[in-house]
């Protein structure tokens, strides 16, 4: 009877054992899935999500720096959108794959404070610079073309659908911006020159636009003009002239501005532009969403997740030209929810985001840039509904990076867009939003300005000991130089500072005006940092 007995109970624990691991034994992309105790998707590598998150930065930072080159001595990002372990994949760049990855990377270093991100930044702007911009004597001068045709001739010449000499004049706004972010960075007028440049061709050519045509064509042949086709979509077709279309404009909104805000370039153009995409912006796509394409693989109308929260985004940032943009955002992060919501992991407690309408498929840089704009829009708007999703949302994609770095889309492959420039983005953003999602560490989350040196305790550049000349470089936590002289950073530290220095000088821990606040969290703290007439800051021990 006692042999009976513990065999029935040594086959009841092997039979929830086995239960056990059948329900542990799921795994999303790389990882199996890791839930709390109620039941909700937490990340795999941690179940603390700032340490998770941070993980993960890192990670994906140094497979991106390590990776093997082409046989043309190129680094691999800089000739194929995806990788691929054992042959060269056999397309060529991302249309987007060098603006994302800049832009990720600006954020990045402010946040880690290593300078190889920085010298990556400038690498590739340099060189797609001199090896693929449109010649100044034709019909669209000076803009990048998103596409290598010819894998490994290190030359950008075309468009990925469309072949040779086509270009996407919404990548050359994305462009444009960020090499006004790379020049403020290196103070190298060449970066400058060429934003002017693209600045100079997008502004000579912006329209009104009405409801089939955006200020913008989407795709145009740089020598004869020509706006370039793409297939009807099944339902928009009617209403709008394919190719002659896209909402992706925001960037080159930004990009107008900040050279305003410089006076630099052609000042009375870019007014002028700037003013006929914003008033097309508030007419059209923000009160039809019709956001249209984006993507250099897809070769006929589709309406994408990106640029409609990429438009969200900007007037949660911009709210002086956006009066109404509390209910806008909503109406539009709605409309994605209604369009592109992915139920398929609803058991662990999260709903994701597919990335488009002719590929409704989730996404990992696209869920992640869902659940960091409405973290965003939450806390602009105490609008705490969106909060747990998108947390869960965040630790969904952190699913899709592999132990060694690698990042795949999850029923895809391991795009060098979605796995690196537009997904590390995204989590840096939502812990500028919510600092409790950044780690009990010393770490820059944002800036008002560009950050161009980050320097963390350990880690004091030997050149800097002139800036700092009769200082204990011991006593030193952070030292950060900006390129603007007014602004306002937010950091994540252990402890409170002993001391916040702005050119040398104390500054006041007041609420009002110049001077630093210090928040405590359960661990560390937030320390926001507001400068007035100066661009060094010095957080002491």
């Amino acid at each position: 009877m006692i042999k009976k007995t513990l065999t029935l109970l040594l086959l009841l624990f092997a039979a929830a054992s086995g239960s056990l691991l059948a329900q542990q034994a799921e795994e999303l992309i790389y990882h199996p899935i890791q839930t709390s105790k109620d039941g909700n998707i937490i990340p795999w590598y941690n179940p603390d999500p700032a340490i998770a998150y941070d993980h993960n930065l890192h990670t994906i930072w140094n497979f991106w720096y390590n990776m093997r080159k082409d046989p043309n001595g190129l680094p691999y990002y800089m000739e194929h959108q995806v990788w691929n372990k054992e042959i060269d994949d056999p397309r060529g760049i991302g249309g987007d794959q060098f603006m994302m990855a800049i832009s990720s990377w600006r954020l990045l270093y402010a946040y880690m404070g290593d300078e190889h991100i920085k010298a990556n930044m400038l690498f590739i702007a340099g060189y797609y610079l001199t090896h693929g911009m449109s010649p100044a004597s034709c019909k669209w001068p000076n803009i990048p073309f998103p596409y290598n045709t010819m894998i490994y001739s290190g030359v950008y010449d075309g468009d990925m659908r469309n072949g040779k000499d086509v270009a996407q004049l919404d990548k050359a706004g994305s462009l444009g911006l960020e090499l006004v972010h790379v020049y403020k960075i290196k103070d190298d007028a060449i970066f400058l020159d060429y934003a002017v440049k693209i600045a100079n061709t997008l502004a000579a050519n912006v329209k009104s636009g009405d409801a089939g045509h955006s200020p913008l064509p989407f795709k145009v042949n740089v020598f004869t003009g020509k706006t370039v086709m793409l297939k009807p979509g099944a339902t928009e077709g009617k209403l709008l002239d394919s190719g002659c279309y896209t909402s992706n404009l925001t960037p080159a909104l930004q990009l107008f501005d900040d050279l305003i805000a410089l006076n630099k370039g052609n000042v009375r153009a870019y007014k002028t532009a700037f003013a006929k995409i914003l008033a097309w912006t508030k007419k059209y796509p923000i009160q039809n969403n019709k956001w249209g394409p984006f993507f250099e693989d897809v070769g006929e109308w589709s309406q994408t997740q990106i640029n409609a929260m990429t438009c969200a985004r900007y007037m949660m940032e911009h709210p002086q030209y956006f009066p109404e943009w509390k209910p806008q955002v909503k109406s539009i992060i709605n409309w994605v929810h209604s369009n592109f919501a992915n139920a398929l992991w609803k058991k662990y407690g999260v709903v994701v985001t597919n990335e488009q309408s002719v590929y409704p498929v989730p996404g990992n840089s696209h869920s992640a840039r869902q659940a960091a704009d409405e973290l965003l829009y939450g806390k602009l708007t105490n609008d705490t509904s969106y909060y747990n999703n998108s947390v869960r949302e965040l630790n969904w994609a952190t699913y899709a990076v592999d132990f060694d770095g690698k990042n795949c889309f999850p029923t895809d492959e391991p795009w060098l867009t979605d796995g690196y420039g537009d997904y590390i983005r995204h989590y840096l953003r939502a812990m500028a939003t919510y600092p409790e999602l950044a780690p009990v560490e010393d770490h820059i989350l944002s800036s008002t300005s560009v950050v161009q040196q980050a320097d963390y305790k350990g880690h004091l550049k030997k050149y800097l000991f002139n800036d700092l000349k009769g200082t204990d470089t011991n006593k030193v936590r952070l030292y950060y130089r900006t390129f603007d002289n007014e602004g306002i950073e937010l950091i994540k530290l252990q402890v409170k500072p002993a001391a916040v220095l702005l050119n040398d000088k104390p500054l006041k821990e007041t609420v009002d005006g110049g001077g630093y606040t210090w928040s405590p969290l359960e661990k560390g703290g937030v320390l926001w940092v507001r400068r007035k007439d100066g661009n060094r800051v010095l957080i002491a021990e």
